[in-house]
This record gives structure tokens, C-alpha cells and sequence, in this order.
């Protein structure tokens, strides 16, 4: 048997639905931050050098970031627990 459930709400709702906190003032802080260090960036070599500084693990750590995402729903799929100690 195969059941379908649709639920319509706006991304704030799953939020808190989902028990997740609330990051809003943090991205605000680090888009702002990143806004105003590509603002001197005026050449090839001034940004790599600031995705260096963004990102220092760079295409390994966005790897294992990727990983750590794809590791966490198949767990949730799965319906995989933990017990606890």
C-alpha cells in the first residue's frame, strides 16, 4: 500500500513544525559580512582568495558537508532511531 500526504504551509511553519531554530539575525550577519567583502573584491585573484577564507576546506568540505546531508535523510527515510543512553 502506497499513501500520499500533501501539506501546504510556508517555509516559517515547517520551521517550526520541525522543532528548528529560528537563524534569520545569523544569515542576516553573514550575508551582510559577505556583502561587504566582496565589495573590495575587484579582480579574479581578490576573490579566490576571499572563497579560501569563506569556505577554507573549499570543494572537500562542501563534499562533506553534501555527505553529512545525504547521511541524514536516508536516516530519517529509513526511520532510524537512536536509543538513548
Amino acid at each position: 500500500m502506497k499513501v500520499n500526504v500533501e501539506v501546504e504551509c510556508s517555509p516559517e511553519e515547517a520551521r517550526r513544525f520541525l522543532g528548528l531554530p529560528d537563524v534569520t539575525k545569523a544569515n542576516e550577519a553573514y550575508v551582510d559580512a559577505l556583502t561587504n567583502a566582496m565589495q573590495g573584491t575587484t579582480n579574479f585573484d581578490q576573490l579566490n582568495e576571499l572563497t579560501k577564507q569563506v569556505a577554507p576546506m573549499g570543494q572537500m568540505g562542501l563534499k562533506l558537508f553534501q555527505q553529512f546531508l545525504e547521511n541524514g535523510v536516508a536516516m530519517a527515510m529509513s526511520g532510524a532511531t537512536t536509543k538513548p543512553k
